[in-house]
């Protein structure tokens, strides 16, 4: 007895009942559910739309509907009386009128929302663009700020040539300070170069 119980103690598991559903996976995708209406590609559906609303607002459509019309007309009115499928006044396509106006609405305002909606994105992305370039153009007018500032304080070449200029001022007037003052109280006097002391006593 005791072996079997054990037995039965491994197969079932702790907590486990006859009614206990089975757990779903989380590590797969769950299964499709079964949907009574007929499915379709929304995107697909939009670009139909598109398509039928740029022919509608045309105006090949306008004389293609015209010309079917009157041909229409024309042939229950003058063909034989058992060829004529829509006798006046023409109720059949006064239907047909008007199931093409009630589908032909909805259409064009499904093609206008998605041309709104394209609309919207793009002034979306104009907004964040000038965003961008408002932000550039500042961050370009500060560094060129700055610039400004910093060549204030560099030498530029007229500055240099006006201090080289300065100095050159200077030094002349130093040295032709020097000069007088050397002549004056018996400093050196620089005698020319074919001519010395030496050379005078000689020819004396």
């Amino acid at each position: 007895m005791a072996p079997e119980r054990e037995s039965t103690r491994e197969r079932t598991p702790v907590g486990a009942t006859a009614t206990t559903r089975p757990r779903a996976r989380l590590d797969q995708p769950r299964p499709p559910r079964r949907r009574l209406l007929p499915e379709w590609d929304p995107e697909a559906f939009g670009r139909l739309s598109e398509r039928i609303a740029r022919f509608l607002g045309t105006g090949r459509f306008i004389v293609w509907m015209t010309v079917v019309i009157i041909a229409w007309v024309l042939w229950n009115v003058f063909a034989p009386h058992d060829l004529r499928f829509d006798n006046y006044p023409f109720i059949f396509l006064t239907l047909m009128l008007s199931l093409q106006a009630s589908y032909a609405a909805p259409l064009i305002l499904l093609a206008q929302n998605r041309q709104d909606d394209r609309d919207r994105v793009n002034l979306e992305q104009d907004r964040k663009q000038n965003e961008r370039s408002i932000a550039d153009t500042e961050y370009l007018t500060r560094e060129i700020a700055a610039l400004r500032m910093n060549l204030g304080e560099v030498a530029t070449r007229d500055w240099i040539r006006s201090e080289l200029q300065d100095m050159l001022k200077e030094l002349e007037e130093r040295h032709d300070g020097h000069k007088g003052h050397g002549g004056g109280h018996g400093g050196h006097v620089v005698f020319p170069a074919d001519r010395s002391p030496g050379r005078d006593a000689d020819d004396r």
